[in-house]
Parts: structure tokens; C-alpha cells; sequence
């Protein structure tokens, strides 16, 4: 444990930002499986509504610097890709 106060702090406010940052990890993790899992039903219609709530939720990670960039990118991408697979 650190013994000089602003070292106290950061410990602080370490453990809130990775509180916030797991749970903007889980909610973007969880609106992809949400999409996938319509998509592996062939509910088109449901997985376009997913799609929508799933990139938002990518981009919020991206935002919040809880994935970068280029990895928001190509999963949006991947996401995409297999919206366009259901008939």
C-alpha cells in the first residue's frame, strides 16, 4: 500500500475507472452475443435492431478507451459481415 498521498489517490481512482471500465466491457460483450445469437436463429429482423444497439455499444467502448479503435472498427465490421449473412 502506498504511504504518500497522491499514490493513495491514484489507487482510488484506479479501482473506480476499472469498476466503470468492466462494466462498458460487459455491456458491449453482451450486446454482441445478443447479436449473434439472433443471428444463429435467423431473426432478421431482431438481429437488425441488435446490430444497432451492439455497434452503439462498441463505439461507447471505443470512446471510453476501453477497446481502441481499430478494434471497435473491425469488430463493427465483423458484425456487419454477419448481419449481411442471414437471408
Amino acid at each position: 500500500m502506498p504511504n504518500i498521498k497522491s499514490a493513495i489517490k491514484r489507487v482510488k481512482t484506479i479501482e473506480t475507472r476499472s469498476k466503470e471500465n468492466a462494466s462498458i466491457k460487459t455491456a458491449y460483450k453482451t450486446a454482441v452475443k445478443n447479436f449473434r445469437a439472433a443471428v444463429e436463429a435467423n431473426e432478421k429482423d431482431k438481429a437488425v435492431e441488435l446490430f444497432k444497439i451492439a455497434t452503439k455499444a462498441v463505439d461507447k467502448a471505443a470512446d471510453k478507451g476501453v477497446i481502441k479503435d481499430n478494434t471497435a472498427s473491425r469488430k463493427k465490421s465483423s458484425l456487419a459481415k454477419e448481419l449481411n449473412t442471414i437471408k
